[in-house]
């Protein structure tokens, strides 16, 4: 009978920790910000605070009809700052973040889908500002994640973006070396950069 209590006790426990986790990934768990809100930006570029990482506050278009994406995602930042900062538009203004990538491309070739020249990440091409940074799925993040580059340093880059989840920062600095005359930016799931021509 204590084995059964306590395999039930097990079960309820893991029930309440798996809504627990899909409820924060929905919904605002940081009760010091309010979805919307303004938290950085990169040349007059805002970047908002979404609350838990899947939610959804519609889509957003510019003025003239572009599609940046979903409000406050990681993706709608960075087609907005490529729109607004950069004045460019991509040819394929659907997708998730990991899909900016097309793995089938040879470094420093364009990649169509975004008209943008693809780097991966263990290039000759070193990540400069204003590079757009592509992240791989993850076990609890099926889309992939996206970021500009807002700073390179001797041996780091800085990234700012949207949606990172409720209690992380909007800027974030990562190591780069260079290995075997090729650059590498040291952190998992980075799959490489993009870049205007």
């Amino acid at each position: 009978m204590k084995l059964k209590s306590r395999l039930l006790f097990f079960i309820f426990l893991m029930l309440i920790i798996a809504v627990g986790f899909f409820v924060s990934k929905k919904v605002n768990v940081n009760m010091t910000k309010i979805v919307g809100q303004k938290l950085d930006s990169l040349n007059g570029v805002y970047v908002f605070y979404n609350g838990g990482v899947d939610n959804n506050s519609g889509r957003h278009l510019s003025k003239r009809g572009y599609n940046y994406g979903l409000k406050y995602q990681c993706v709608e930042f960075v087609k907005r700052y490529y729109y607004e900062a950069l004045k460019h538009e991509m040819p394929n203004t659907y997708g998730h973040a990991k899909d900016f990538f097309n793995p089938d491309l040879i470094d420093g070739a364009l990649n169509r889908d975004r008209n943008l020249i693809q780097f991966k990440n263990n290039s000759k091409t070193r990540p400069k500002c204003d590079d757009l940074l592509v992240f791989s799925s993850s076990l609890f993040n099926n889309y992939g994640h996206v970021a500009i580059v807002s700073k390179v340093l001797d041996n780091a880059i800085e990234i700012i973006q949207q949606n990172p989840g409720p209690f992380s920062p909007s800027r974030v600095v990562f190591e780069l070396k260079k290995e075997n005359g090729l650059f590498v930016i040291k952190k998992d799931r980075v799959l490489g950069w993009l870049r205007k021509q």
